[in-house]
């Protein structure tokens, strides 16, 4: 079973390559973000951690859960809050993923464990993937993308790709790069023409 990374920028079309990939190949997707709420949920490891940070107001909702979207808010206007959330979530991120494709290879029932994140190459995932898969689309196209999925202005999308990684920085980092720019047929032609190298 090959241990496989998925990154790339926003609007690159990350989620429709995971949908292909779990549609086509004997595999498991696991993304960053579904693991990272799943460990935030109360009574999980995480979240008296995540809690007991000093927030400038209490962010459990009512339903005595974390309010993800207050969270959200709050860590992008202080440095500091996403700093002391990453420090705790990330490192049980990593431990959760790990031990999940550990049981996926004691198993044998699949091929590939694909896992999912923008902040892979950051996080040091580099190390633990077999390989690191860059989703690449132009910056025309994830403009569209975000403008009709997501609403976003031109400033913002202008801003969001600033604030990320750049292009070259991604394919400096990373084994394969998936141009997503086109359909999905194409799209699929790449990864089945990919992994049939495997």
């Amino acid at each position: 079973m090959k241990f496989i990374g998925i990154t790339g920028g926003i609007g690159a079309g990350k989620s429709t390559v995971l949908s292909l990939l779990k549609e086509n190949f004997n595999c498991k997707v696991l993304l960053a973000d579904e693991v990272a709420a799943t460990l935030m949920q109360a009574g999980n490891q995480c979240f008296e951690a995540v809690v007991s940070i000093p927030w400038p107001e209490s962010i459990v909702g009512l339903d005595g859960q974390i309010n993800r979207p207050l969270m959200a808010k709050l860590m992008f206007a202080d440095d500091s809050l996403r700093q002391s959330v990453n420090a705790i979530v990330h490192p049980a991120v990593e431990k959760e993923v790990l031990n999940q494709v550990e049981i996926e290879r004691k198993k044998h029932n699949i091929e590939y464990f694909f896992f999912e994140a923008a902040l892979l190459i950051e996080c040091g995932y580099g190390k633990l993937v077999d390989e690191m898969w860059y989703i690449y689309a132009t910056e025309e196209v994830r403009a569209k993308r975000l403008m009709e999925s997501r609403g976003y202005s031109m400033e913002r999308i202008k801003n969001t790709i600033m604030s990320q990684r750049s292009d070259a920085s991604f394919r400096e980092h990373t084994d394969r790069i998936i141009d997503n720019s086109g359909d999905k047929e194409d799209t699929l032609s790449q990864l089945k023409a990919i992994l049939s190298e495997e």
